[in-house]
């Protein structure tokens, strides 16, 4: 019996690398019933980390790293749980280094888009997930890639960058500061055009496609100029947004005084 046990278990074990995650429902879809997983957890081949998810314990070298990180997380989510969800926004532009040496909005907040079990908010981590619908693009028409993170055995799904920053001024302005994403924009000088646009005109949010076009025609970087803005619905009439803020002469959208073009700061309408 103990042999049976040990076949059953390798087939299950090799799909989770050391430091992923499976729930209940992924175990049992595996033939394990509540007496193997329990049996699997007292014999150290899984290690519970609240009810119903378990963790396949860390190799050695590995714990002081990966224990509790959101990598592991989104990574089981993603290549073995199967959810469709991806890391966006903020998360990505910091990743993959476009915030630079910026003091972070909220440098312990790490941003999900997508569908997740309800334990996710149960979850110990060093970060505090952030989970967001996917709603911004329509028929959710997102542009993915891959970021390779050290350790871990497959790359996480994410966000573009040229989606990632919409999905952050998405965010603004109350879970995101305007300062930090016009120093982000001062660094996106090789966002591609032909992506930008398909991604503005799926984009449902008229304040971000406003917002877009504020920092960027601010920053003036060379794909600026590949921009069709005749192909972009602006929708219509002004948007507070900012309390204290200028009415942008071009977007009409309320945005920070430094943000409104010098020559027309002056004696133009405060909201």
């Amino acid at each position: 019996m103990k042999h049976q046990r040990k076949e059953r278990l390798k087939p299950l074990l090799d799909k989770v690398p050391p430091g992923y995650l499976v729930d209940t429902p992924w175990l049992r879809a595996q033939g394990a019933d509540p007496k193997s997983i329990h049996g699997y957890v007292s014999r150290g081949w899984l290690e519970r980390v609240i009810r119903g998810v378990y963790r396949r314990p860390l190799s050695e070298g590995m714990e002081g790293s990966a224990k509790d990180s959101w990598q592991a997380v989104l990574l089981s989510l993603q290549r073995i749980l199967g959810h469709d969800i991806h890391l966006g926004g903020e998360s990505v532009l910091d990743l993959t280094g476009y915030t630079h040496y910026l003091s972070f909005g909220n440098p312990r907040r790490v941003h999900f888009y997508g569908l997740a079990p309800a334990w996710l908010k149960r979850l110990p981590v060093h970060k505090q997930i952030i989970l967001h619908s996917r709603t911004l693009f329509k028929e959710s028409q997102d542009d993915l890639g891959e970021i390779s993170q050290g350790m871990w055995q497959w790359p996480i799904e994410a966000s573009s960058p040229e989606q990632a920053i919409l999905e952050a001024l998405d965010e603004l302005p109350n879970h995101a500061s305007f300062s930090n994403l016009d120093k982000i924009f001062e660094g996106l000088t090789t966002l591609r055009p032909n992506r930008l646009m398909k991604l503005l005109e799926d984009c449902r949010s008229i304040k971000v496609r406003r917002l877009f076009f504020v920092f960027a025609d601010r920053h003036q970087h060379s794909w600026r100029k590949h921009l069709d803005t005749s192909r972009i619905d602006f929708g219509s009439g002004p948007r507070a947004l900012t309390k204290g803020g200028k009415i942008h002469p071009e977007y009409h959208i309320s945005v920070p005084r430094n943000l409104v073009p010098m020559k027309e700061q002056k004696g133009h309408v405060t909201v």
